[in-house]
Parts: structure tokens; sequence; C-alpha cells
């Protein structure tokens, strides 16, 4: 989103891990941020002594994360390490192929924490120091140093208050903005998360389905079969019933009648099963039309992320043509305040010419 950020950043360490981040509902459960192993990397800005990590997924950034000295990363497996990121609210998880992968991704951390933590020491001891020398400043001056008194110029100060003001105006909104589109790019990234969910559901779902539609075709045959057999029980039983006493005993009767009973009953079970299998084709629709409602509201964050990032340019680019604008007042009032103090030297001299004519 910002090229010229990432131009002055290089790459200090990179690795590939599987991304997961914390359920924001449950805070227990993991939610794969990727699909597959992705490269995740450590960046570094000498610019603002600011370091990064980030990993990227197609063309969205599944980590943005900016190291504290605060953070802490935690081995919670032989293979698996997590850490909190506050400014993101959220929890990050990495999986590693193997533990020395783990290892040395672990130790980095340490290292890049240690290293913004001095940064940052370094950042307070300069602060410190440019302090006490304002306050050690001299205030006064002689009075043979002492510059002729300023004359108030209304028209440049008042452009250039209004300047400041449209300066600080526009940093707020550009903050205002940002903070919006890193409020977007978190539901972005939640969104993209429940939807792989959604996709590894559908998957497992779709190939229970193949299974349950073969099983099916089987359990019909054999309903078939045992309703043909069925069947021909039932016309043995009315020979036997309609011949009396020329047929088999009265115990070979009810054999029949008791397999009759038992083919019946098999015959229900397999209904119900067949049943079951019909119902879970309806939650197969059902979960299809949530993946394609997810797929909806991804793209409604993408086109609402477009927007912020194009206002966000927008500001930024009011924000340097104000700059410039005050950069230009600026040097105007300081070209009319040397043309003032020409003035008034010119008009001293006068002054001290006219005395001393007055005097002869």
């Amino acid at each position: 989103m910002f090229p010229h950020h990432r131009e002055r950043e290089q790459p200090i360490f990179s690795t590939r891990a599987h991304v997961f981040q914390i359920d924001p509902t449950t805070k227990r459960n993991w939610i794969p941020a990727s699909k597959h192993a992705v490269t995740v990397s450590f960046f570094f800005d000498a610019n603002r002594s600011v370091y990064r990590i980030i990993s990227v997924g197609g063309t969205k950034a599944i980590i943005n994360c900016t190291v504290t000295p605060s953070m802490t990363f935690t081995k919670t497996s032989q293979k698996f390490g997590q850490w909190a990121d506050s400014r993101a609210n959220t929890v990050y998880g990495l999986g590693f192929a193997t533990e020395q992968q783990l290892h040395q991704f672990s130790e980095k951390f340490k290292e890049v924490k240690d290293a913004a933590r001095l940064a940052r020491e370094k950042s307070q001891d300069k602060e410190l120091v440019n302090s006490a020398l304002s306050i050690a400043a001299p205030q006064d001056l002689s009075d043979d140093l002492q510059s002729p008194p300023v004359m108030c110029v209304n028209g440049p100060e008042d452009k250039l208050f209004r300047s400041q003001s449209a300066d600080i105006t526009l940093a707020s909104e550009k903050e205002r903005i940002k903070k919006m589109l890193s409020e977007g790019s978190i539901c972005d990234m939640n969104l993209e998360a429940e939807f792989f969910t959604l996709q590894d559901s559908n998957t497992k779902l779709v190939a229970a389905l193949h299974e349950a539609n073969a099983n099916v075709e089987q359990w019909k045959k054999q309903l078939g079969a045992y309703q043909e057999e069925t069947e021909r029980l039932r016309e043995q039983v009315a020979d036997l019933e309609a011949h009396g006493g020329h047929g088999p005993s009265d115990l070979l009767k009810d054999e029949l009648t008791q397999s009759l009973e038992e083919l019946e009953a098999l015959l229900k079970a397999k209904d119900e099963e067949i049943h079951i299998l019909q119902s879970k084709r309806a939650e197969y629709h059902e979960m299809e039309h949530e993946r394609d409602e997810a797929i909806r509201r991804l793209r409604e964050v993408e086109m609402r992320n477009s927007e912020l990032e194009r206002r966000v340019h927008n500001t930024e680019t009011n924000l340097s043509n104000s700059l410039e604008d005050r950069d230009r007042l600026d040097s105007e009032i300081q070209r009319a305040v040397g043309i003032l103090d020409i003035k008034i030297f010119d008009l001293n001299d006068l002054r001290q010419n006219l005395v001393k004519l007055i005097d002869k």
C-alpha cells in the first residue's frame, strides 16, 4: 500500500511455515491463514530503526507485525510457536516442517527484539540530549545584537496559519483513514481464514458425499435383492398356507416367517440410512450457500479496501501539496522579512541624517 516504505526496508531473514491466527471469538481455536506453507520474513527499516515480520499470501498480507521489545515468542510444541500482537489485537501461530526451522525463527525473533529495544533506548537518549541542549541554549542576546522589531504582516502570516491548520486537518484525516484501512485489512484476513475453513469443510463434505452416494448405489442393489427374496418367501408362505398339511412342516413355516421379519427389519434400517444420507446432502447444499456468501463478503471487503487505499493516496497527495505550499509561504515570509529589515535600516539611517541636519 505504501511502496516507498517497502523500498527502504531490507529483508534480513526468511523461512517457510504454515500461518495461523487465534479465533477472535473463542480465543482458543486456531484459524488457518494460509492453505499451504508461505514465506515469513523479518524486514528492517534503517531510516526509522523499525523491525517488522511480514508474510504475503497471493496479493494479501497475512502477517504485518511491528516487533516491539515487549513481544515474546513461545514454543508450544516441537514444531509450533506463537506470539501476540497487541496492535493488531491478535495472536499469530507458525507451524514449521522441522524443529530446526522453529529454533532458527525463535533465535532470530529474540535477536530482532533485542535490536528493537536498543534502537528504542538510543532514540530516547537522543531525545533527552536534544531536550538538554534546548534548555541550556542562551535565551538573552546583547543589546548591540538585538534586531529591530519585526512588523506584523497580516497577509503571509494569515496564509501560513491557514496552511498549518489545513496540514493538521489533513494529517488527522490521513491517520483516521489509515486506521479504517487497518481495520478493513483485519476483517479481510478474518474473512479469508473463514473462506479457507469453509473450503476445507466443503472438500471433506464432498468426499463424504461421494462415498455415501457409492454406498447408496450398493445398498439399492442389496435392497432390490432383499425385496426379491422377500417376495419369493412370501410366495412360499402363501403356497404353504394354501396347501395346508400337504406342504412342509410347521417348523419350516416358522423359520420362513422369522426370515421374512428379519428381512423387513433390514429393509427398514436401510431406508433410514438412505434418509440420513439425503439429509446430509441437504447440509452439503447449505454449506455451498455459506461458501458463496463468504466469497461475496470477501469481494465486498476487497472493494472497500481498494476505495480506502484510493482515499489514502489522495490524502497523501493533498498533504504533499499542502507541505509544498507551506514551504513556499515560508520562503515568501522570509523574503518579506528581509525586505522589511532593509527598509527599517534605511528609515533609521534617514532619521539619523535628519537629526544631524536639524542639529546643524
